[in-house]
This record gives C-alpha cells, sequence and structure tokens, in this order.
C-alpha cells in the first residue's frame, strides 16, 4: 500500500490570524487548482481559522468535505533544550500538548496507506513529519521553515522507508 501524504500550510493570515488576507486566499485558489484530479477524498485541517478558512476553499474548488483533526492544529511538536529563548514564548500546556498531538499526527497520516491524503496545517507540523520521515534527530523540525500555501508530499510504502517527493513546492504561486 502507499500514500502519498499531502501537507500544506495555510495561505497568509492576518496578523491575528482569525482569518485568511486577500493574498492568503488567492493562494489557497492556486493550490486548489494544482491539486485538482489528484483524488482525495476530503481536506483534513486544524482547527485555527487560518487552516479552516485555506481547507474550505480548497475542499471547494475539489468538490470533497473538510474533517477537523486536532492533530493538524498549530503546536510545538517537540520541545529542545538550549532553546528556551525561542520556546519560552509558549505557555506550559504546550510542553505537554505539542508532544502528544504530534504523535497523533505521525500515527493518524504518517503512515502507508490506501490513496493520497491531504492535510492543511502550519509550519512546525509540517517540519516535524519532514524530519520524521527522513529520521533526523528530533531538534532538526526547528530548521525546516515552510511558506505559505506550498505544498510537501511524502511518499509512504508499505516495506520502504519514506520518501520525500516534494518540499516547500510554492510553483503554483508564481504564476501571474
Amino acid at each position: 500500500m502507499t500514500r502519498d501524504l499531502h501537507l500544506v500550510r495555510h495561505g497568509e493570515a492576518t496578523k491575528d490570524g482569525a482569518r485568511l488576507t486577500a493574498r492568503g486566499r488567492r493562494q489557497a485558489e492556486a493550490l486548489a487548482e494544482r491539486l485538482r484530479g489528484t483524488g482525495f477524498a476530503a481536506v483534513h485541517h486544524g482547527p485555527a481559522a487560518r487552516a479552516a478558512e485555506t481547507a474550505s476553499i480548497i475542499a471547494g474548488v475539489l468538490r470533497v468535505p473538510c474533517r477537523v483533526e486536532s492533530a493538524a492544529d498549530d503546536y510545538v511538536p517537540h520541545f529542545v533544550p538550549d532553546h528556551d529563548d525561542f520556546f519560552d514564548r509558549f505557555p506550559e500546556s504546550e510542553r505537554t500538548r505539542g508532544p502528544a498531538l504530534a504523535h497523533e499526527a505521525e500515527t493518524r497520516f504518517a503512515r502507508p496507506g490506501d490513496g493520497p491524503v491531504l492535510v492543511v496545517t502550519h509550519a512546525f507540523l509540517i517540519g516535524w513529519l519532514v524530519r520524521d520521515a527522513l529520521d533526523a534527530p528530533p531538534e532538526r523540525w526547528l530548521t525546516l521553515n515552510h511558506d505559505h500555501a506550498a505544498l510537501t508530499v511524502i511518499r509512504y510504502t508499505t516495506g520502504e522507508s519514506p520518501r520525500l517527493v516534494r518540499f516547500n513546492d510554492g510553483g503554483h504561486l508564481n504564476s501571474p
């Protein structure tokens, strides 16, 4: 069995994250056109408004349902010692909730399966799942940045190591 896991960071959002900007909506529309015909059964997304709005735009074009997934939310998947200056801004609840949700995302999405899966999420989770697929040390997720509405694809095939097919691909955003 093979699953291509398509990971997308939400479109550009307003400063408060309450909704997408006009540019963010255009990004989501361009991505939806690129994904047309891929064969997704649904668009999975985190509960944050910016992810939900991005997913809704994509699902509308692809004519598939949206599914809210707590594991696709915005959280810190792993805390790295000696980076207190970065992690100090996250509340204590993140220190327990984040790693558990990251494990849930791995279990739910990062495995062989039947057909492609699309998850609209956030940069931290994408970095974490890419790090996992590459079997890199846990702290490496911090070095993997992801652009708004860019596409990352990881292929999971039974009996094989995961394969990074595409990372942070924003080619669909370059058209006029």
